[in-house]
């Protein structure tokens, strides 16, 4: 079993203003990115970060390799129980996902 991290190019998340968490996944071709759409799905995504799958959007972007993953903070950027103000931790999350 791998980690995600190892079969991505790049993963970087970000605050999406003070209200949302965005998530960029960078693969390194084309085939590489229809594993990534098989694998990672809404389900596993949503279970993850503890957000309803409905609350989750998800832009695929073939021409770029890309998948790019929006969804609610759990507290405001900022706040006093915010605990990742930039929201870079995130990613880290992703990447280190056990996947087959």
């Amino acid at each position: 079993m791998a980690q995600l991290g190892s079969r991505v190019k790049k993963i970087r998340s970000k605050n999406a203003g003070p209200f949302c968490i965005t998530i960029d996944l960078f693969c390194i071709n084309q085939t590489n990115y229809q594993w990534l759409l098989e694998t990672l799905t809404p389900e596993i995504i949503a279970n993850l970060f503890q957000v309803s799958e409905n609350q989750l959007e998800i832009f695929k972007i073939p021409s770029l390799h890309t998948l790019k993953i929006s969804f609610p903070r759990h507290h405001i950027q900022g706040s006093r129980l915010d605990s990742d103000i930039h929201g870079a931790q995130f990613a880290e999350i992703l990447n280190e996902l056990n996947v087959d």
